[in-house]
């Protein structure tokens, strides 16, 4: 279970965008469009379910000027599925935390992989929505099937520590109109597709894909690295960013037809929490309206195989909890640069610090295994070799006058941390001493406490796209 304080710390792993998170849009997008045209507010119906958040016991702190919303995507409407559902109940197949920060005008979006096995908390069961939970570990999305959107969300709450204000529910019929309503969206289609089981069929190359070939893109697995899930991501998360661009660059925001074209279809396949409310959503739109793409980001909770069960998968939990903690808290929406950005202003990066690896843990050959690790977070290993004048009893990292900074990078980078020494006889290099209780660099498939930017994480922003047919 996720730690229920917040706390301020270090982010690290490679993070992706998770199948239908072009869905995310919709929260977001809803609220900007309500800015303008606040008096069509009445005329959209919006479904809701009941939700109590007081019933989840011991819920995070919840931090001023953060509004956090849970994203669910689901198959309810499509046709392939619903045998299935009817014998399952819904399940989502995104889940996505959205996370605002109105005071420093920044968004970011987290993917849940919905294949992650958690413990899951006792859920009550609940009329229509599922037979109830005593609690255990299970896949994440099979929370919806207990007891509907409040056990769904109590526990994303409960794992990640991450307070919940506000729910909201799309289906992938929603999807697609969403794309209809705007005209489509101009994508790079780097090779041909051709999936007949997400009935798609694509040439390569730049094009305008309707919703019906944006929601096939969105759930081909051919199309994707290595037929996964999680080799989907890329393209939707391309896509994501297509969305954005496109509604807030085109005519959806300044004209009423347009605008209200594209709320209906929002707001036709939509299933809020009761509390989140029209209003609400307009107050929210306000405060945000002048969010800029670049600051719209989107990264992936890291995760890792399920040892007990190879097609399913698991947190890596030091990355992951870095980066719950992160969001809880707020500091990924915040400026680069900003002295709100704390230590990381100070631009020292792991390329600019070079190291001799020294092992004092009476394990042979550790310094050719930990040298290859250090060189992928970025720092430049000049030898590995055993200590002569420095042996410590615990990892320290020695540096000369003028590389505290660089030798803070380092330390931040070993599992653990490590204890800063000044030593004035060294120039250019720091020394790095593996000693009793080393753990490892915590960027090797753990956290590396390295840095919090989007871009550190692996992450990308919904102002361009990454690929291009040119």
């Amino acid at each position: 279970m996720a730690p229920r304080n917040v706390s301020k710390a270090a982010v690290t792993g490679k993070m992706t965008l998770g199948k239908w998170a072009a869905c995310v849009a919709t929260g977001v997008l809803i609220a900007a469009s309500l800015v303008v045209y606040t008096g069509y507010q009445g005329i959209f119906g919006i479904d809701t379910e009941d939700v109590d958040p007081d019933g989840w016991g011991d819920r995070p702190a919840q931090v001023d000027g953060l509004h956090n919303i849970l994203l669910l995507g689901t198959d309810e409407r499509a046709g392939d599925n619903a045998e299935y559902n009817e014998l399952n109940g819904i399940r989502p197949d995104v889940l996505v935390v959205v996370s605002i920060d109105v005071d420093k005008g920044g968004v970011t979006m987290v993917n849940l992989p919905r294949d992650t096995m958690v413990d899951i908390p006792p859920c009550e069961a609940t009329e229509g929505e599922g037979a109830g939970w005593a609690g255990g570990v299970d896949q994440l999305n099979h929370a919806m099937t207990y007891g509907g959107m409040d056990c769904q969300g109590n526990t994303v709450e409960t794992i990640t520590g991450i307070h919940l204000d506000h729910m909201v529910l799309v289906d992938f019929a929603g999807f697609e109109h969403i794309v209809d309503s705007i005209g489509g969206i101009e994508m790079c289609v780097p090779e041909p597709v051709d999936d007949p089981k997400a009935h798609i069929e694509l040439d390569a190359g730049e094009q305008r894909l309707n919703g019906e070939q944006a929601l096939g893109l969105a759930r081909s697995r051919d199309s994707a690295a290595n037929g996964s899930d999680l080799g989907r991501i890329e393209n939707q998360q391309r896509m994501m960013g297509a969305i954005l661009r496109e509604v807030t660059s085109g005519d959806i925001l300044s004209k009423p037809n347009n605008l209200i074209a594209f709320l209906d279809s929002v707001t036709d396949s939509l299933t809020t929490d009761s509390g989140f409310t029209v209003d609400k959503m307009t107050e929210l739109a306000i405060a945000m309206r002048e969010v800029d793409l670049e600051r719209m980001n989107m990264v992936t909770a890291p995760v890792e195989d399920y040892p007990a069960d190879p097609n399913k998968v698991q947190f890596q939990e030091a990355a992951a909890q870095d980066l719950f903690t992160s969001v809880a808290a707020g500091e990924l929406t915040e400026e680069e640069g900003s002295e709100e950005a704390g230590d990381d202003s100070v631009g020292v990066e792991p390329s600019d610090v070079s190291l001799l690896l020294l092992n004092n843990t009476g394990v042979d050959g550790l310094g050719g295994q930990v040298e290859p690790l250090l060189v992928e977070e970025g720092f430049t290993v000049t030898d590995t070799t055993n200590p002569e004048l420095r042996a410590p009893e615990a990892t320290t990292v020695y540096h000369g006058p003028d590389k505290a900074e660089h030798a803070e990078v380092l330390a931040e980078a070993v599992q653990g941390g490590a204890e800063i020494v000044e030593e004035p006889s060294l120039g250019e290099d720091l020394e790095l001493v593996m000693s009793g209780g080393w753990e490892g660099i915590a960027g090797a498939g753990a956290g590396s406490g390295g840095g919090s930017s989007v871009e550190d994480l692996g992450g990308t922003s919904a102002a361009e796209d990454k690929i291009s047919c040119d």
